[in-house]
């Protein structure tokens, strides 16, 4: 049986008709950019999310430098990373005009490892983006302590993460500014890019709202340089009818990921495991393969594994292969292979299961079947 990453079809199935209705009111009023379907979905967003504010955008990387512009930051100011996530991450932070200083990461959650940002602040620090990686929130209440004591901005890049809690609190509004994305593979999925603001600061609100269309604040008058971050309202539509279902969605992989949890006990795999206090979402189901990935090169038995589930049908997929730091378009900024141990050790083992919320028991007991082929 193939079992694929994600299935990108099955989820809308019972939604064509709404969607459809949607689509079709849309056509007939030639309302295509924001307009009430998008406001409908950032009302329902703000409070999935627990926030005055939601700003519906373009992408998730949008939502990361507009979060950037918005805070009025200096050219050259830096801005602190972990290594171990998507390239938007800190690519975000180099379009802003700012410098992404890399930093390690925890070795059982994935996320940006505290202490490490605490030694990383310098007195051109001006903010921190954690990740709540695979679904998982960072350590915020550390991060916000740190933050304090500095004077930093703290900007979620929680695009992995929509409805996941740290502490009995979603995520998106513990920093100043969280930022989501709505792309296809994440746990709100849009038809296509999206994503979104959230924050409790009224003033970062505004300015957010007024850049994602070109700093416009009237009829040809800009007080910003902006940017085109617009929200297409067929995409809003289509989201404000799926965020009905998102806790649904969330449950279903939840699910999932204790069913994996019970029949792949005892392989010599390191499960995911989810902090005290934290609600995982599992936007990823990622294990660990392997007891060391360095040297290079000692990364093939993840990579037999990961070879076996291919060959086999099985979608399994690697996120991610590359530090941030080791990536050629960061090569100046002062980071060196080996210097980032934990990131990179991740690097060479982690492996990630297929898992969404329409994933069925046979799909899922094939995925498990192959795993344990492979080891037995």
């Amino acid at each position: 049986m193939a079992v694929p990453q994600i299935d990108l079809v099955s989820q809308h199935e019972d939604l064509l008709p709404q969607l459809r209705e949607a689509f079709d009111d849309i056509l007939a009023t030639g309302g295509f950019l924001l307009g009430p379907y998008v406001e409908a979905f950032e009302r329902k967003l703000a409070a999935v999310c627990a926030t005055p504010h939601a700003i519906a955008l373009s992408s998730g990387t949008d939502a990361l430098l507009v979060s950037l512009m918005a805070c009025g930051f200096e050219r050259g100011d830096e801005v602190i990373v972990p290594s171990f996530t998507f390239f938007a991450t800190a690519g975000s932070v180099v379009r802003a005009g700012l410098t992404p200083v890399f930093v390690d990461i925890e070795p059982r959650s994935f996320n940006i490892d505290p202490e490490a940002v605490a030694a990383a602040v310098t007195d051109r620090t001006r903010a921190i983006i954690p990740v709540h990686l695979f679904g998982q929130a960072a350590d915020m209440a550390r991060i916000n302590e740190i933050a304090a004591a500095h004077g930093l901005v703290v900007i979620e890049d929680a695009a992995q993460a929509i409805g996941a809690g740290y502490e009995g609190q979603p995520v998106g509004g513990l920093g100043r500014l969280g930022c989501l994305s709505f792309y296809p593979t994440k746990n709100l999925a849009g038809l296509g890019d999206g994503g979104a603001v959230v924050t409790c600061d009224d003033e970062l609100a505004a300015r957010v709202r007024c850049l994602r269309n070109h700093g416009q604040t009237g009829a040809y008058e800009h007080q910003y340089v902006g940017g085109n971050f617009r929200l297409d309202a067929i995409q809003g539509a289509a989201l404000g009818l799926k965020i009905d279902r998102l806790a649904s969605y969330n449950e279903r992989r939840g699910q999932l990921a204790c069913y994996y949890f019970e029949k792949l006990a005892g392989l010599p795999l390191a499960l995911p495991e989810a902090e005290a206090g934290r609600l995982h979402v599992y936007n990823q189901f990622t294990v660990r393969v392997g007891e060391d990935a360095r040297p290079a090169g000692a990364a093939r038995e993840r990579d037999a594994l990961l070879n076996h589930l291919n060959e086999h049908g099985v979608a399994a997929r690697v996120y991610y292969p590359r530090g941030l730091h080791e990536q050629p378009c960061f090569a100046g900024l002062g980071r060196r292979v080996g210097d980032l141990d934990r990131t990179e050790r991740a690097c060479g083992q982690v492996l990630s299961l297929p898992i969404f919320p329409e994933m069925t028991g046979p799909q899922q007991d094939e995925v498990v079947a192959q795993v344990r082929s492979y080891f037995s």
